[in-house]
């Protein structure tokens, strides 16, 4: 959703996955939606996610009232996420140069015919 307004959900632990987010969050009228990251080889969680709101009011209310609070064994770190305000700095680099495609030379047959 490119409108709408992201709280940064911290000091998630192990246990907590989209459903347990989604469901601390889901009081709120204008929820969106709720995603705990985590890590793309190991596939456990890096211990942070997002929920997304509708309305900045409801955001603002989820920060206030829920900051502190546990969600999971852990008490919840919450705040503003500044995901619109990231550069990519990708886009900013120099092209990075195109990688070279290995050329396949043609081996030599190293087997000889025995002589007698």
């Amino acid at each position: 959703m490119a409108d709408d307004f992201r709280l940064f959900c911290g000091d998630l632990g192990n246990e907590v996955n989209d459903d347990v987010l989604t469901k601390a969050f889901s009081k709120y009228p204008s929820f969106n939606m709720a995603r705990v990251i985590r890590d793309k080889s190991t596939g456990k969680t890096k211990g942070y996610g997002f929920a997304s709101f509708a309305n900045s009011s409801d955001l603002a209310a989820a920060l206030k009232e829920m900051n502190g609070k546990y969600v999971g064994n852990r008490p919840i770190k919450l705040r503003k996420s500044t995901w619109k305000n990231r550069i990519y700095y990708e886009a900013l680099q120099k092209p990075k140069a195109l990688p070279r495609k290995n050329l396949k030379v043609q081996k030599r047959s190293v087997l000889h015919k025995c002589s007698k």
